[in-house]
C-alpha cells in the first residue's frame, strides 16, 4: 500500500473510532485524577498514573481525551537522522493522523535529553485540535511550545532534537508511558497532579461512579471544616455514610 493511501487510512480509521462523547467529556473534566486512581485502586489497577508527566505550566487545568499513541525506541544511528523526518513514518505524519480531541500520549522511554517535539509541531497538534500532549520524555523550544498554547504534561525540556537520543517507530500501537501501558482508545485525564489512564473497558463504569466519589469527598471536606475527626469519616463507616445519604437526599 503507497504511504499516502496508508496515511490516509489511519486518519480515516483513527479519527472515526475515538470519539469520546461530550457527556463523557463533561464528567471526567469535573473529576480529579486522584479521585479516578482511587476508584481504579478499588477495582484492583495500582499502575495508571504515568510517573514524570507534570504540567509544563501551571494553570493549563484538566483535559481529557482518547489516547494517540507514539513510540519512540532507542536511537539507531541509521534511523535516527534529520532525513527520517520526512519519512511517511514519522512524528509528521503521526501529527497528521491525529484527531481533534486526542491526548497525544507519547513513550519517550523516560528520555530526557532530546526533545521529542518542538514548538512547529505543537503548534501543528494545537492547530488540529488535539487536546494535549503526555510523553514521559522532555520538548524543546520551551518557550516556543508555550506560546502555541497546546497544553503539555512531560518532564521538562530539552533542546536536543528527538534523533539525538530517539528513534520514533510509529503510531497507534500499545506503548508504555510513565511506567503504564497505553492502548489506543483507551482514555487519558490530565490535571495538576500529571496524567491517569482510564482503560476503555472500564470508562462506563468510571463515568457512573466517579461524580458520586467527589460529592462524597465534598461532604467529607466539609465535615472537616467542621472540626470532625477522622476516623470513621474518611473513610466513612456505616454511621457517615447514611449521614451523608440523608443530607443528600435532602438537598
Amino acid at each position: 500500500m503507497p504511504a499516502e493511501f496508508f496515511n490516509r487510512w489511519v486518519m480515516l480509521m483513527t479519527t472515526e473510532s475515538m470519539a469520546l462523547s461530550q457527556d463523557a467529556i463533561d464528567i471526567l473534566e469535573g473529576v480529579t485524577t486522584a479521585t479516578i486512581t482511587t476508584l481504579l485502586l478499588k477495582k484492583g489497577l495500582r499502575n495508571v498514573w504515568m510517573r514524570g508527566t507534570r504540567p509544563l505550566r501551571t494553570g493549563q487545568g484538566r483535559r481529557v481525551g482518547r489516547a494517540f499513541t507514539l513510540r519512540f525506541v532507542p536511537a539507531r544511528e541509521d534511523l535516527a537522522t534529520p532525513e527520517s523526518w520526512s519519512s511517511p513514518i514519522s512524528t509528521r505524519a503521526a501529527i497528521e493522523a491525529m484527531p481533534a480531541g486526542c491526548i497525544a500520549v507519547a513513550d519517550a522511554m523516560g528520555v530526557i535529553d532530546a526533545g521529542i517535539f518542538g514548538d512547529i509541531l505543537c503548534a501543528r497538534m494545537q492547530k488540529r485540535g488535539v487536546a494535549g500532549l503526555v510523553s514521559d520524555g522532555v520538548v524543546r523550544d520551551q518557550a516556543g511550545v508555550l506560546s502555541t498554547g497546546l497544553p503539555v504534561w512531560c518532564q521538562g525540556a530539552a533542546a536536543p532534537p528527538s534523533v539525538a537520543g530517539l528513534t520514533f517507530v510509529g503510531w497507534q500501537q500499545a506503548i508504555g508511558c510513565g511506567g503504564v501501558a497505553v492502548f489506543p482508545n483507551d482514555v487519558v485525564l490530565v490535571d495538576d497532579d500529571g496524567a491517569v489512564l482510564i482503560p476503555q473497558a472500564m470508562l462506563d463504569s468510571v463515568l457512573s461512579e466517579a461524580p458520586e466519589q467527589e460529592r462524597l469527598e465534598a461532604w467529607i471536606m466539609e465535615e472537616v471544616n467542621r472540626g470532625a475527626s477522622l476516623p470513621g469519616l474518611y473513610p466513612p463507616n456505616a454511621e457517615q455514610k447514611a449521614r451523608y445519604e440523608a443530607q443528600r437526599v435532602a438537598k
